[in-house]
């Protein structure tokens, strides 16, 4: 691909700048458009604004190959993104007859009725080509000027995603393919239990692994993202290039690595459980069901995830689980006993292959010198033994949840795999 090629991404909405919601859509954009070779240079958020958009519309057509701009497409007044893209490229908007008929059957399936303004969804640019929504009532819009292409898409992330990687990725390649010389390929490997400078003191001199090509180390409460960037003058190449980095780098810390890309650690846990036709349970206190929900979240977990239960009292842990009272009154619930007891007692009542418990001081409060905030008992259970290991993750609560959570499912990976517990 031609290295020349850029990209600039608009996205519009008032609620993103005063922080109601966090813009994720950039994120997903800018790794997409950069797997195709068309890297992001640019990118914003505007207002719900029309001047403003017109001024970044002119200033897209003069500097950059490709604008994707997300947000601002539905029926009401302060989506402005149609009427400005009218505007700026002296166009009218015309009814699409398919579309108008997707939009009535959507409304249709849910058994409601069509508000007369969402018939403005059908509403596209006339010198357009619509770009289908199959999740959603509002179509994507693609206007080619000058030899650049500006592309208007739902701001709903789930809509985008699948518009991004179903169509629009594909139209692009085809668009530009008469440029293309370089090629570029990215790959992430996903870790946990480990921290960053670790991780980078056990791999070694980073150039004797790379090359000339790149790579990030992207740490986050829950782990270390390694994302590998290739460019080469083929496909075939920058495979070839990208496999042998993944291979040096698995060769140094292939403990770590629980999966690639967009893996989640529950998916793989649960791919591993369905290979070896075996069951898990759990039993969660300061976790309050977060290992559950996310386990849950993987579709098919109903063929190796039989339950679990959120004991957060001591009470429900004595009565559910079987925890006995006097190990609860002599070590605390947050303790060594009472974690392994918990992942027994879930274990044996759910009759499944393996449990794993969690009990510890979430926070902000609650934690005393033998016990602070932070600290995590994590029990496992199988038919041939019963430990639990402690951990402290710090003072806020949530992070707290989530780390926990993670290194439970990190540390049923490993006894998947036979694979030692270094942390």
């Amino acid at each position: 691909m031609n290295n020349k090629l850029k990209a600039k991404l608009i996205t519009i909405g008032d609620e993103i700048l005063i922080g109601q919601i966090v813009n994720t859509n950039a994120a997903f954009l800018g790794d997409k458009l950069f797997s195709i070779g068309i890297p992001v240079v640019k990118t914003l958020v505007i207002g719900d604004e029309e001047q403003i958009l017109l001024d970044e519309l002119e200033d897209s057509i003069l500097n950059y190959d490709v604008t994707i701009i997300t947000g601002g497409l539905g029926p009401t007044h302060d989506d402005i993104t149609k009427p400005t893209l009218i505007k700026y490229f002296k166009d009218e908007l015309v009814t699409d007859e398919k579309v108008l008929t997707h939009v009535k059957n959507i409304f249709a399936s849910r058994n409601n009725v069509m508000p007369e303004v969402n018939k403005a969804q059908a509403l596209v640019p006339k010198n357009s080509e619509v770009i289908w929504n199959q999740n959603g009532t509002a179509p994507g819009i693609w206007i080619e000027k000058n030899n650049k292409i500006v592309i208007a898409l739902p701001g709903v992330p789930y809509e985008m995603k699948a518009m991004i990687e179903n169509i629009i990725l594909s139209k692009l390649l085809d668009y530009f393919k008469v440029s293309m010389k370089e090629f570029y390929m990215q790959k992430t490997l996903l870790t946990t239990g480990v921290g960053e400078s670790l991780l980078n003191e056990k791999l070694g001199n980073i150039y004797e692994i790379i090359g000339k090509n790149k790579m990030a180390f992207l740490p986050s409460s829950e782990g270390v993202r390694l994302r590998i960037n290739v460019v080469a003058e083929s496909m075939k190449s920058a495979e070839k290039e990208i496999n042998n980095i993944e291979t040096k780098i698995r060769n140094k810390i292939s403990d770590y690595i629980y999966g690639i890309n967009d893996e989640s650690l529950e998916l793989v846990v649960g791919k591993l459980l369905r290979e070896k036709n075996q069951t898990l349970s759990l039993a969660e206190s300061c976790t309050g069901g977060l290992i559950s929900s996310r386990i849950v979240s993987v579709p098919g977990s109903s063929e190796y995830y039989t339950g679990g239960t959120c004991t957060y009292s001591n009470k429900e842990k004595i009565n559910i689980l079987g925890v006995k009272e006097d190990i609860i009154m002599k070590h605390g619930a947050v303790s060594e006993e009472t974690a392994i007891l918990m992942a027994e007692g879930i274990r044996k009542l759910m009759d499944t292959d393996y449990a794993l418990s969690t009990t510890g001081v979430a926070g902000p409060s609650g934690g005393s010198k033998e016990k602070p905030v932070g600290l995590v008992w994590i029990g496992f259970s199988s038919k041939e033994k019963s430990y639990a290991k402690s951990y402290l993750f710090g003072e806020r609560r949530d992070l707290n949840m989530g780390r926990a959570s993670m290194r439970a499912l990190e540390i049923l990976r490993r006894e998947l795999l036979n694979i030692e517990i270094k942390f």
